[in-house]
């Protein structure tokens, strides 16, 4: 149940936590029609609410979905007169990769209802949250072998080579963090099971955002490329022709693996089934330790579709960093000392939500 004080919580995280907003700065929240069923205007509402509260001078803007080109630029606009930008809406996500035009604070809202917001999803400090996903890739950019699988079936191993750290966070800040730095594919080889759906990674908008797996089928992968499938004929053409389709709107590799990277927080939900909305399901519950995702079709990052790996088993040199869609905290002393400050993580993560919109 939501009670006011969660919901008061959830947003001063955001703004405190991750924004580190102070009284005085002006706060921009731009905030998506509900009617597109994406965002509700009750958590964009708190967080104006708890920012005047602060001492924030706050101002709405409305837009519609990602497709809507005028949104980004009537928001690029309003952002003038605003020290921050909060994005309750999905053009927060285009382009995320993409480097910082200005020095203001820009932060994309995962949290996209008061449910969630106030939930443990969006009230969990987010600086415990930092210091999961920096431990985490601690542990990945320092392996040497790193092996992936499914109960489905997929399985590959990528050698680790670019240990580089990223230069920074993407443009905008994400909230909740929810994610570690991916782990490039160049040195990926094995197979992938593809069930479920295919889903865009929310980087550009594009039609069909969505194809139905009737039949899982098995993709083959070799250093970071495509080379084949195996399975249904009938599935794999479907596949294949919506592989051709987003490739040639955007004048892309379609046969391009990029990265990819697993959940690190346990709260992130679903609450409706995937079915209602693959899209919207699969960008909300990405960020949940039983979901892996693959980011392909584009030599870059995120790449435009989305495969969903559900409850992986990820070996860190020969010791399961996540095991069968848990993080594995206790088999690494980084990741338990860390919980070990932070007594809502290990709340969080002895009682994590099994609410992802799929059954296993």
């Amino acid at each position: 149940m939501t009670t006011p004080e969660d919901l008061a919580t959830g947003a001063r995280n955001l703004l405190l936590n991750c924004a580190h907003l102070k009284a005085g700065d002006r706060v921009l929240i731009v905030q998506e029609d509900p009617a597109l069923g994406w965002y509700d205007r009750d958590a964009s509402q708190a967080l104006g609410r708890e920012a005047a509260a602060l001492g924030m001078p706050v101002a709405f803007l409305d837009v519609g979905g990602p497709e809507d080109e005028e949104a980004s630029l009537a928001a690029d606009r309003a952002a003038v007169d605003a020290d921050c930008v909060i994005y309750m809406a999905r053009i927060g996500d285009l382009d995320r990769f993409a480097p910082g035009a200005d020095d203001k604070t820009r932060v994309m809202c995962y949290a996209r209802t008061a449910d969630e917001l106030a939930s443990a999803y969006g009230r969990t400090h987010h600086d415990a949250m930092l210091g999961l996903k920096e431990a985490v890739n601690d542990i990945l950019l320092g392996a040497d072998r790193i092996a992936v699988s499914c109960p489905l079936g997929t399985s590959f191993t990528c050698d680790v080579t670019d240990r580089s750290r990223e230069s920074g966070d993407v443009a905008v800040r994400r909230f909740p963090m929810g994610v570690p730095q991916p782990v490039l594919a160049e040195r990926c080889t094995g197979r992938v099971a593809l069930a479920r759906y295919l889903t865009p990674t929310g980087n550009r908008s594009y039609e069909p955002a969505s194809l139905v797996i009737d039949e899982t089928v098995f993709v083959n992968v070799e250093a970071g490329r495509i080379t084949g499938y195996d399975g249904n004929a009938a599935t794999i053409d479907r596949v294949r022709n919506h592989y051709r389709t987003v490739a040639e709107t955007f004048g892309i590799d379609p046969d391009y693996v990029h990265s990819w990277h697993a959940g690190i927080h346990p709260g992130a939900t679903f609450a409706k089934t995937a079915a209602a909305d693959p899209d919207r399901w699969s960008n909300s519950v990405f960020t949940n330790p039983r979901f892996l995702h693959i980011h392909t079709c584009g030599a870059y990052a995120p790449g435009e579709i989305c495969w969903m790996v559900l409850d992986p088993t990820v070996s860190v040199d020969g010791t399961d960093l996540w095991q069968a869609g848990a993080l594995n905290i206790a088999a690494f002393p980084s990741l338990g000392n860390h919980a070990d400050k932070w007594p809502a993580l290990k709340e969080l993560f002895a009682h994590p939500s099994n609410d992802i919109g799929v059954a296993a």
